[in-house]
């Protein structure tokens, strides 16, 4: 899961998985460093208000960020803004994750993974070109479907506003 700041502006290509609502209890409490089988009322809330604060640590902030075919899309990011980061360069392991994902939901080639992670605020400044397109290269050769196959009709462009970075 990346940082999420709803007030940027641009869209976050995102993937989303349909689980119920105890199943994102208890991934938003592995997240968070809980043990499972949370209080489901904080989830509840954001369904119903669009935002629901847990605590104050990263990923203790939930949020509704939409709705696909009917059912509320949420995710849980940090009460901060992007503005108040300070943005380490990520791991190459956590990139060639992001890279998989985003190949495999969106069915996007390389050159076009790279430029979409070159430019995010995290990555922009810390990785060069070529070195993301190493990456990519390598993470895009490990996937499971390539950029052809989708394994499910889950897998669909989430674009949401704001950023993920």
């Amino acid at each position: 899961m990346a940082f999420y700041d709803p007030l940027l502006p641009g869209r976050a290509a995102a993937r989303g998985y349909l689980v119920t609502v105890e199943q994102f209890a208890d991934i938003a409490a592995q997240e968070m460093y809980r043990p499972p089988g949370a209080d489901l009322a904080g989830i509840l809330a954001a369904v119903e208000t669009g935002r629901a604060t847990l605590g104050p640590g990263r990923y203790e902030t939930l949020l509704r960020v939409g709705v696909h075919e009917g059912l509320p899309m949420l995710t849980f990011t940090a009460p901060h803004r992007a503005v108040e980061v300070r943005w380490t360069r990520p791991a190459p392991v956590y990139l060639g994750m992001l890279a998989r994902g985003l190949c495999e939901a969106h069915g996007w080639d390389a050159a076009r993974t790279v430029g979409y992670l070159a430019g995010r605020p995290g990555v922009a400044g810390r990785w060069t070109r070529p070195a993301l397109r190493r990456l990519v290269g390598t993470a895009h050769s490990g996937s499971p479907t390539g950029p052809a196959g989708r394994q499910s009709s889950s897998d669909s462009l989430l674009d949401m506003p704001g950023r993920r970075t």
